[in-house]
């Protein structure tokens, strides 16, 4: 079985990268998705749609387009990784943490523990809380591999 892994989050560092050679070096067969990581590309992703006079509706029509991309990635996953990094405050991973717990999909979170408390629900719904990118591959290579 090829497993579908989403990866969520944080876009600053290299962690998506991290996942994917490590798994890529156990031979798991993996197929990752993950929403735009490019951010003016990802902030830009509604302006097809007309100008915006306010920063509101411009966000607003983005999140919205993203959101077809998101969704469906989300849906059609196994299980995703959802990463919380430590400069900015990624409310979108989040939102999809909430989104795979309503759908009951499974998820590991991957984050530091100076912010276990502000992810205490996000956390309490994850099947696995990792601290490291090779914490997540150690977790999909048991997963997989058993």
């Amino acid at each position: 079985m090829e497993w579908n892994v989403y990866l969520s989050g944080e876009i600053h560092t290299d962690w998506r990268e991290q996942i994917i050679a490590g798994c890529k070096e156990r031979n798991l067969t993996v197929t990752f998705t993950s929403a735009v990581t490019d951010h003016d590309a990802s902030d830009a992703a509604g302006d097809v749609l007309g100008d915006e006079a306010n920063g509101f509706w411009r966000d607003h029509k983005s999140a919205k387009v993203n959101a077809i991309r998101i969704k469906n990635l989300i849906e059609k996953c196994d299980i995703a990784v959802i990463r919380f990094g430590d400069k900015y405050k990624q409310w979108n991973a989040a939102f999809d943490a909430g989104f795979c717990a309503a759908l009951g999909k499974p998820y590991i979170t991957l984050h530091g523990d100076d912010i276990i408390h502000p992810l205490k629900e996000v956390d309490g719904s994850a099947m696995a809380w990792a601290q490291t990118p090779e914490q997540v591959v150690e977790l999909l290579s048991y997963v997989i591999s058993r």
